[in-house]
């Protein structure tokens, strides 16, 4: 695609379910951390992509070592993060360039494919929002205190990353103030359209992701990533 596009990738996790001493996206797997896997990933779609790194503010100075000690030099810029998600995402948007699109990614999904990614940023290109889900394989039961009921899962899709926007859509979107409801991007985007008279008529457009595509959360996901990798 010859459209000029931006990624956000975010990277502020603290790994505490993972119960180790580094934050997981730093996790060595297969030779070098899960964050370089996750930028290879997205240059080796584009390498005319504007990358986006946004870390926590006590974490630059270990990046950079890491940088160094892996001899990483995909060119990207490194943004401060805030003290949510949501904080985190607008200020790496104040750093993206004159593009169309943005994609907004988990640092610890390094295994979306190039499918999945050329299907939102196609998708997000027509409707000006896309996000990649998979299937519900599970059976699912909706929780209600001590009691609970069979859901028919049919309804039900899994949401990944990255999540693709236009670049005003997205913009204008995190204008608004944080909520709690806010889960993802395109909860943020979601709300903007209802409250929009002229984008009201607007969807999230739904876009076949991939299931490899794990946010690596615990020791197993690690073992997982080890073997797709």
């Amino acid at each position: 695609m010859s459209i000029q596009k931006a990624v956000i990738i975010v990277a502020g996790g603290k790994g505490l379910r993972m119960q180790t001493d580094i934050p997981k996206q730093f996790i060595v797997v297969n030779g070098m951390p899960i964050l370089m896997h996750t930028i290879s990933n997205f240059y080796r779609f584009d390498n005319e992509m504007q990358l986006i790194l946004v870390l926590p503010v006590a974490h630059f100075d270990f990046w950079s070592e890491l940088c160094q000690k892996y001899n990483f030099e995909i060119k990207h810029t490194v943004v401060a993060g805030g003290d949510t998600r949501f904080q985190s995402v607008l200020n790496g948007l104040g750093q993206v360039a004159a593009v169309e699109l943005v994609a907004v990614h988990d640092g610890v999904r390094p295994l979306v494919s190039y499918d999945t990614m050329e299907r939102c940023f196609r998708a997000a290109n027509i409707s000006g929002a896309a996000i990649p889900v998979v299937d519900c394989v599970e059976s699912v039961r909706k929780v209600d205190g001590a009691e609970s009921c069979a859901v028919d899962r049919s309804h039900y899709k899994l949401v990944q990353t990255p999540q693709v926007f236009g670049k005003n859509i997205l913009i204008e979107a995190y204008k608004q103030p944080f909520s709690t409801l806010f889960t993802d991007d395109a909860s943020v985007v979601e709300s903007f359209f209802a409250l929009s008279v002229e984008n009201s008529k607007k969807q999230i457009s739904l876009v076949e992701g991939n299931c490899e595509n794990i946010k690596i959360t615990t020791q197993f996901d690690i073992k997982i990533a080890e073997t797709l990798l």
